[in-house]
């Protein structure tokens, strides 16, 4: 029992740890760019030798992959979450009000998603490319529902779906948690914009 529980107690200590470093990476590579850090630099922010650094992770290119897909993830999530019987105005909202969730609170992962993911190896690019048409599927399928519906005026649903999306990533660019603009504010500006330029009715 003793011997399961100090190797309960490692593993877990190790996690923590891992977690720790893509915490430090996310933060550095959101403000110095993933080739402008290093791993002497990931190191230091979490007072590691470089070489203790290599128990925890392969190589920066696959923390680089984990802070993306980790964003990924948290954007699938909240588009997966909303439910399928509201109006496709209704659903759009919560769409809208869902990114811009992860992007205040996954600030940093959100950066490195939209900033770094093209520093990632061909076959890692393919991967979250995947994941982020699947994500952009669900803004496609509710504007054109809208559209079929007669909530919203749009000749291309494809391009509408793109202009919405840039529209809210670049979020990252300028938002900073602690300002003036809470969420649920920046959630109504947005909406409203967007629903004025889908002609929504």
């Amino acid at each position: 029992m003793a011997n399961d529980r100090s190797f309960e107690e490692a593993r877990e200590g190790k996690a923590n740890r891992r977690s720790e470093i893509l915490n430090a990476a996310g933060q550095l590579f959101s403000r110095q760019g993933f080739h402008a850090t290093s791993m002497r630099d990931l190191a230091k922010a979490v007072n590691l030798q470089g070489g203790s650094l290599y128990a925890h992770i392969q190589s920066k290119e696959e923390v680089l992959f984990e802070l993306v897909n980790r964003a990924a993830d948290e954007f699938l999530s909240s588009a997966e979450a909303v439910p399928s019987d509201l109006s496709p105005r209704e659903q759009l909202e919560r769409l809208v009000r869902g990114h811009l969730e992860v992007i205040v609170r996954e600030l940093d992962n959100a950066t490195v998603f939209f900033h770094e993911w093209k520093f990632l190896n061909p076959d890692l690019q393919r991967k979250i490319t995947a994941r982020r048409d699947a994500y952009e599927a669900h803004f496609r399928r509710v504007i054109e529902a809208g559209v079929q519906q007669g909530q919203f005026q749009v000749e291309d649903v494809r391009l509408a779906t793109l202009f919405v999306l840039s529209a809210l990533n670049w979020t990252y660019h300028w938002y900073r948690p602690g300002g003036k603009l809470t969420l649920e504010a920046l959630s109504s500006h947005y909406c409203k914009l967007i629903f004025r330029t889908l002609g929504a009715q």
